[in-house]
């Protein structure tokens, strides 16, 4: 874009989308695997390779995030914000990005009331615990 370039509104919307709403849900599905990893680490006794997996994982996690996830919600919400300009709506992206809120907030909800474990398939949690 030029200097003295006027954005268009779409692009603007676009913008605010992936920095105050896309990116920072984004942010939570990372610290709820963040949250998963170190339950599921408890199951390694030793402390210094139970740090090392933990580290590991949670660089991987937030490169899966910042290369994969995150772009693709944001593909998402793009594709539907296209969509519905041609459409006359925007119905189906407010849904989406309804939805995805309503999703991280089930999963908080989950975390913080039942612990970690509740996330998970019943053959994944660990042994002993709830």
């Amino acid at each position: 874009m030029k200097q003295g370039e006027l954005i268009s509104p779409m692009k603007k919307t676009t913008a605010v989308l992936k920095n105050y709403y896309v990116l920072p849900c984004c942010l939570l599905l990372l610290n709820l695997v963040n949250s998963l990893v170190g339950y599921k680490a408890e199951m390694i006794a030793e402390p210094f390779l139970r740090t090392l997996t933990v580290i590991f994982l949670v660089i991987c996690g937030s490169s899966l995030v910042a290369f994969v996830v995150a772009p693709a919600i944001g593909m998402a919400v793009s594709s539907l914000q296209r969509g519905s300009r041609q459409g006359g709506g925007r119905m189906g992206e407010t849904i989406f990005l309804l939805l995805l809120g309503a999703g991280v907030f089930w999963c908080y909800y989950q975390l913080c009331n039942h612990g970690p474990a509740h996330l998970l398939p019943a053959g994944w949690r660990n042994p002993g615990g709830a």
